[in-house]
């Protein structure tokens, strides 16, 4: 997978882009950048969910998300090996010191 664009320059594209001159094409802005039309158009919609010009998930909720679910599956995880250790370092009840043995 490519690595993303730093988020300083796909701001500033998307400035340009929205800066344009009569005439000039989404696409011809992408061309100059080294963009594919699609990726600006999409950085374009994002830009306007993040300002709260459109509904949807704005960039720093997505974060949030996925950095809430990155830290309940470590959670989950440390649990696991919690429940699978628990017999091991159970001590035994006072009735059960009592018990006799089993067969």
């Amino acid at each position: 997978m490519p690595r993303p664009y730093p988020q300083e320059f796909r701001d500033d594209v998307v400035r340009v882009a929205r800066n344009r001159d009569d005439g000039v094409t989404i696409e011809q802005i992408a061309t100059d950048f080294g963009v594919h039309p699609m990726t600006l158009h999409k950085w374009m919609r994002q830009a306007d969910i993040d300002e709260g010009a459109k509904p949807g998930k704005s960039t720093s909720g997505s974060a949030e998300l996925r950095e809430l679910r990155r830290r309940n599956r470590l959670l989950e995880q440390e649990n696991e090996s919690c429940v699978e250790l628990r017999p091991i370092y159970r001590r035994p009840t006072c009735r059960e010191k009592d018990l006799p043995a089993r067969k």
